[in-house]
């Protein structure tokens, strides 16, 4: 049986044109074939997690299984109580596969848990915030066989970009206007284009050209390097192009679904600071770090008074939110140093900005601060990303 890394092979892309024109013809008369829809969906899953995958695609029956009953139970539960202990549990018991999976190499010496599966990651976002949208009482209409539907959206299952059900429910139960129609293939052809220069030219140049070169010319200095330098920069573009690339290739995927999956990168590298860093790069997961877990705390932390200034609140807060996201990468000290890192520098963000703001007049604003304030930012996020590479911590066992 064929199984293919969702946009990783031109046949796959071949597949998905002939899988989406009925879709695309039924748009332009009109209609939605939802039946077709989830067949195509199922289609993709098997393509993608059948074969050799065989364990991952049991894996992932079983946790759907599993994530639908519990969102389903706690929503029943929800529309006639609200106890917090119940709802943490509820929250708890989503996250626990998710946790097996991120523990079991850190445990087990590098092996991968049996339940695992390409994507966990996003569906397990994607359960988590319904859960809470019901325990805030704006998640009112719970559908389970649409609950279905939102997490399987096959254009995004493996790496996102991160919907919302409320949103994605607009578009599934909507069928766009022609005009409006014509726009979103527009931007999706534009996008799935971009993805393919993004992903198979400049992620290929900076990933296969250049970094393995620049890596053992580095290796080979033992220790700080110009090589070492050009690891840091060339990783952080292959990074980016290559994940950017795969975002283009879900979004423009999903727009001839008719479904305006959010954009998930808007330009880092122009970033004048950290907090705007963090509002362009990996939007989706950036927002939903935000609203489920950073102003969650923040709340939490101002009713119980656990600080008395609400900045300390703040940037305690900042540092526990980007230290979770390190330790969602892996448990590694270099991903979890990254995201401690990330939190630091939130905190001397917003030190400065108020530093600013209650000193007008002393700190010139002008286009070479500007400039100043890109280059410094994008050279902290190269750096931090040359940590969340795992290249030094070759480097340290290389010697």
């Amino acid at each position: 049986m064929l199984s293919f890394t969702p946009y990783e092979n031109p046949m796959y892309f071949g597949i998905l044109g002939l899988a989406l024109l009925p879709i695309v013809i039924g748009i332009l008369c009109g209609k939605r074939f939802h039946w077709y829809e989830t067949l195509i969906s199922v289609f993709f899953l098997v393509l993608t997690f059948g074969g050799p995958k065989i364990t991952q695609g049991l894996a992932l029956i079983t946790y759907l299984v599993y994530e639908v009953l519990l969102v389903w139970v706690y929503t029943s539960y929800r529309k006639k109580n609200n106890q917090t202990g119940i709802f943490v549990a509820t929250v708890i018991l989503a996250i626990i596969p998710l946790v097996i999976v991120k523990l079991t190499p850190a445990i087990q010496e590098g092996k991968q848990a049996i339940i695992g599966f390409l994507g966990i990651s996003y569906l397990t976002f994607k359960a988590v915030q319904t859960i809470m949208e019901s325990r805030d009482g704006v998640l009112k209409d719970f559908s389970p066989w649409f609950f279905l539907q939102f997490l399987v959206f096959f254009p995004t299952i493996s790496s996102g970009p991160i919907d919302r059900y409320r949103r994605f429910k607009r578009d599934y139960d909507h069928v766009p206007k022609q005009e409006k129609y014509f726009q979103l293939l527009q931007k999706g052809l534009h996008n799935i284009f971009m993805g393919f220069v993004y992903k198979y030219m400049l992620a290929y140049v900076f990933g296969t050209m250049w970094l393995p070169k620049l890596e053992h010319h580095a290796l080979m200095a033992h220790g700080l390097s110009w090589s070492l330098v050009g690891v840091m920069y060339v990783y952080s573009m292959y990074l980016f192009f290559d994940f950017a690339g795969y975002s283009l290739f879900a979004i423009g995927t999903s727009y001839f679904m008719g479904i305006e999956t959010p954009i998930n990168f808007n330009a880092p590298f122009k970033s004048h600071n950290i907090k705007e860093f963090w509002n362009r790069w990996h939007m989706t997961l950036s927002f939903w770090f935000r609203d489920y877990i950073y102003m969650r705390l923040v709340f939490f932390f101002m009713k119980h008074k656990v600080f008395k200034s609400p900045k300390t609140t703040a940037n305690v807060t900042y540092i526990i939110n980007m230290t979770i996201m390190g330790f969602w990468h892996g448990v590694t000290w270099y991903y979890i140093t990254y995201g401690i890192l990330h939190g630091v520098a939130m905190v001397v963000n917003d030190w400065w900005l108020r530093y600013k703001k209650g000193h007008p007049g002393k700190i010139p604003h002008n286009k070479f601060t500007e400039v100043f304030a890109t280059f410094v930012t994008f050279n902290f996020v190269c750096f931090t990303f040359l940590l969340f590479s795992g290249f030094l911590n070759t480097m340290l066992i290389a010697k």
